[in-house]
């Protein structure tokens, strides 16, 4: 077995690796699969997975209709737990034990996140999911992985996504999109490149976190990453 490049990671999903392509919701073979994909790479490292909402309520589509931000940054975070409630209910049928942390108190179905009580989770051996972001509004769901991953002292981020790394422009509307192999922090900002807003970007610099861009839905990437191969785009 080769040895992993990585010890502790965050992964940070998004809702639409919950819902079927060009669909909303939460389809459950779906997050089956998803689950059996991480269930893989436990064994390798200790692992914290940010859930994001996306596939249930976007926060920016209900201000636009005029609900108040806060309270649209909010719905959006009791999404991420709905996500995240299935993801740990597959895992675990699976024979993972995991625990689910939340930002926002809901004593009957997660945990308080508590640092040091994260830490031991993993250092047990077990998957931690982290829902409801930062527990703040105005704050993205990319903002909380990178948070948590300065907290838990995480050795890199991975951001999962649905193209296979960071491109100069939306490669499903422009064909003629490049694909970045390596970027720092400041080429990120300042092509206002839309891999993670810069607040996120931002953190990372400063506390000198690497991000890996790859596409998840490719079976196997997230152990390639963890393993140190070169996929999708290295941010640092």
């Amino acid at each position: 077995m080769i040895k992993p490049k990585y010890k502790r990671v965050v992964l940070k999903l998004s809702g639409e690796s919950f819902c079927p392509k060009k669909g909303h919701g939460i389809d459950i073979p779906q997050v089956d699969l998803l689950a059996k994909e991480l269930i893989s790479v436990v064994p390798l490292v200790q692992l914290a997975i940010v859930v994001g909402g996306g596939n249930i309520v976007r926060g920016g589509e209900f201000e636009k209709q005029g609900v108040n931000i806060a309270t649209a940054d909010y719905m959006g975070m009791v999404a991420t737990l709905v996500n995240a409630l299935a993801l740990q209910d597959m895992m675990e049928k699976n024979g993972v034990p995991t625990r689910l942390l939340t930002a926002i108190p809901m004593q009957a179905v997660a945990e308080p996140f508590i640092r040091r009580r994260a830490i031991r989770h993993l250092e047990k051996g077990r998957v931690i999911i982290l829902a409801a972001g930062t527990g703040n509004p105005h704050f993205t769901t990319d903002t909380a992985a990178v948070l948590r991953a300065t907290e838990i002292n995480a050795d890199a981020i991975f951001k999962a996504t649905k193209v296979d790394g960071v491109y100069s422009d939306d490669p499903f509307k422009n064909p003629k999109a490049k694909k970045y192999d390596r970027l720092s922090y400041m080429e990120v900002i300042k092509r206002r490149l839309k891999v993670m807003d810069s607040t996120a970007i931002t953190l990372c610099m400063e506390r000198g976190i690497p991000i890996i861009v790859f596409n998840f839905n490719k079976r196997g990437n997230i152990k390639r990453a963890i393993q140190g191969e070169r996929i999708g785009t290295v941010i640092s």
